[in-house]
């Protein structure tokens, strides 16, 4: 359910592919299908607000540092890919 691969120099990392939702009531996690997991965060789109909220509540649900969470694709889109360390 979550695409793994490797880099040369680096361990093995996690694709997770997000489907963000700013300006929610609330902020939550749910799994869309077994690829996408749906983030809502009350944080407006603006000024990559959402971006960090989105990045904050990863870290909290996967128990994880902020700083290990990468966003590598959709950085102004609803849809976003995180790189994520395996060992999680």
């Amino acid at each position: 359910f979550i695409k793994i691969f490797s880099v040369k120099s680096s361990p093995l990392r996690m694709i997770l592919t997000v489907h963000t939702k700013p300006n929610a009531r609330e902020n939550s996690l749910e799994w869309i299908d077994v690829d996408t997991l749906k983030v809502s965060v009350t944080a407006p789109a603006e000024k990559g607000k959402a971006n960090k909220a989105v990045i904050e509540q990863l870290a909290q649900e996967l128990h994880i540092a902020k700083t290990t969470i990468e966003l590598i694709r959709g950085g102004t889109t609803r849809m976003k890919q995180f790189k994520i360390p395996t060992n999680v």
